[in-house]
């Protein structure tokens, strides 16, 4: 599969932070610094709202794959997701930890990571041309020797 290019990555990056700020940290608590998103409010909704989160949380995955992201990466995406979806099942204090966990935004700043890192990566120098310089010194020494056998 080609990589993407910097620009595509660059927006498949944008979606995904307005998507975890939707999901996770879109609705501020009033009186207190606490925000949380829509998949805290959905994961009210016993076991189907933590469901639904986990669905949510798959579209990070799939942009992770478009944006050409390693195995590696995407495990730890899946571990996250994983955690998130458990413990959002606790009663009562899973929704807490919805409210804290942060999965999206996680996997989000996991890309985030990978790409910049990826993108930093420079590409070898090519090899210098050694056959260039020998034949064009082979050239000047032939006209050179050709001029001063004429003058």
């Amino acid at each position: 599969m080609p990589k993407p290019s910097e620009a595509r990555q660059k927006a498949i990056l944008e979606r995904l932070d307005k998507f975890s700020r939707f999901t996770d940290s879109n609705i501020a608590i009033p009186f207190t610094n606490i925000k949380i998103g829509a998949e805290a409010v959905i994961g009210l909704l016993p076991v189907v709202g933590d469901a639904v989160g986990l669905v949510l949380g798959g579209y990070v995955l799939v942009e992770a794959q478009r944006a050409g992201a390693s195995k590696d990466v995407k495990l730890r995406m899946l571990r996250n997701m994983g955690i998130d979806f458990l413990g959002g099942l606790l009663p009562v204090i899973g929704d807490g930890f919805d409210a804290v966990y942060k999965a999206n935004t996680r996997n989000t700043r996991l890309l985030r990571n990978y790409l910049e890192k990826e993108l930093a990566i420079e590409p070898p120098p090519p090899p210098f041309p050694w056959m260039t310089v020998i034949w064009l010194s082979v050239l000047f020494a032939v006209v050179t020797g050709g001029l001063t056998l004429i003058l």
